[in-house]
């Protein structure tokens, strides 16, 4: 049987080039998208004079809520200045990938997701997220911060899609201007950025203070200009750490605290669509501590071989500086064999009087059991593996690709 065409041979590989350009055919330009339609002038007007339009062209993955002419005018009615128009308009542009589709099909019916105003590290505790809420009737509503209420104060709702490349950009029309207060409020001069009371404000008080009394502070102001990325444990999370923490020596202490920050800018989508190993602020010479990051759906995962955490919000993503919230702290392989085990749930009392009381309180009289030698931290242990790793599974089109190759030498 004779094939039904034949490819050349020497077309294979522009076949291969072609394949492999099609990711870069996925960049967006916001501009561009809204100069076909002249209802949205206005905005994307001022998505330029506020240089917003940039931020938005370099990011990976986003969703842009767009206002016609009109409800533009209600909030340039306000005259706010340009800086606090800015972040009205970045509270507009989400963090994440919200087609039609995808706002018709939210689990549980609600979802909360970052913008880039909480990315600024301005906004002040949830002002900066934006509720969204798959409502009765077909109608998606848009709320901002903590809201009360049965959908919340929706302040918006959605009214129809714009344009859209799936999984990279969505550009999507709202009907009103969401409304934030800590937005709109008039936004101090430009001064030098201090991360660590940026992570006091944002629930991260307990790891500041630690880079402060260790001296290791220094070392990530030091990198402030150049790059930095901080993954920073919550406060509650930093609580239940301490007693391991105070195991460690002063330099074991300091080389855990470098260990959650890198010398470089990654936001959350170079993250989400990046794989390797990064060095920490910890690795010099022989040390190792490298990083890595591993994704699980839209989920960013940090493995150190040892303990695995997720990365639970934002504190600020502006280039040169990102600092995430996580939510366990990460433990190197250098300094521990093994996680620290959990602390015991203290026993619930027994009624007086009770046999079973007695019982208890004899056990409670006995000497603990000695701790596992494995379980305690070895700020000495040296090993090349403790690294946390990053798998991003989004490299489908390759196998497409190679299939497409191979059909096509069948055929050859």
């Amino acid at each position: 049987m004779r094939p039904l065409f034949r490819l050349p041979l020497f077309s294979l590989p522009l076949l291969l080039l072609l394949l492999l350009s099609s990711t870069d055919a996925q960049s967006h330009n916001i501009t561009r998208i809204l100069a076909k339609h002249p209802e949205f002038s206005t905005f994307n007007h001022y998505l330029t004079t506020t240089h917003l339009a940039d931020e938005i062209n370099r990011r990976r993955t986003i969703t842009v809520c767009v206002v016609d002419n009109a409800g533009m005018s209600d909030l340039l009615a306000k005259h706010l200045s340009l800086p606090s128009l800015k972040n009205v308009l970045s509270l507009h542009v989400f963090a994440d990938y919200f087609g039609a589709r995808k706002l018709h099909q939210i689990s549980k019916g609600s979802t909360t997701t970052s913008t880039l105003f909480q990315a600024t590290g301005e906004a002040a505790g949830t002002a900066g997220y934006v509720n969204i809420t798959d409502m009765k009737g077909g109608k998606v509503g848009f709320a901002t911060g903590n809201n009360e209420g049965e959908y919340g104060d929706l302040t918006s709702t959605f009214v129809k899609s714009v344009d859209e490349i799936p999984y990279v950009v969505a550009v999507i029309q709202i009907s009103h201007v969401l409304l934030s207060p800590d937005a709109e409020a008039p936004v101090s001069g430009p001064g030098a950025l201090n991360v660590t009371t940026l992570m006091e404000k944002q629930g991260c008080k307990a790891f500041a203070d630690l880079l402060k009394s260790s001296g290791a502070e220094e070392t990530f102001v030091q990198n402030v200009e150049a790059g930095l990325t901080v993954f920073c444990p919550s406060d509650g999370v930093l609580s239940s750490f301490m007693p391991s923490y105070k195991n460690l020596t002063s330099e074991g202490k300091v080389s855990l605290l470098l260990y959650h920050g890198t010398p470089t800018y990654k936001s959350l989508g170079m993250l989400r669509s990046k794989n390797g190993k990064m060095n920490t602020l910890a690795t010099e010479g022989a040390n190792k501590y490298d990083v890595t990051v591993q994704n699980d759906g839209e989920d960013v995962k940090l493995d150190t071989n040892v303990v695995t955490a997720t990365i639970t919000g934002t504190v600020i993503d502006e280039d040169p500086v990102a600092v995430f919230k996580i939510d366990k702290v990460l433990l190197p392989r250098e300094l521990f064999k093994e996680a620290p085990p959990a602390p015991a749930p203290a026993p619930a009392p027994a009624p007086k009087g009770s046999k079973g009381a007695k019982e208890k309180d004899t056990a409670a009289d006995a000497p603990a059991p000695a701790a596992d030698e494995d379980s305690v931290p070895a700020d000495q242990t040296a090993s090349a593996n403790g690294a946390i790793r990053i798998v991003n599974f989004r490299g489908g089109w390759m196998s497409v690709a190679l299939s497409l190759i191979l059909g096509c030498l069948v055929f050859i």
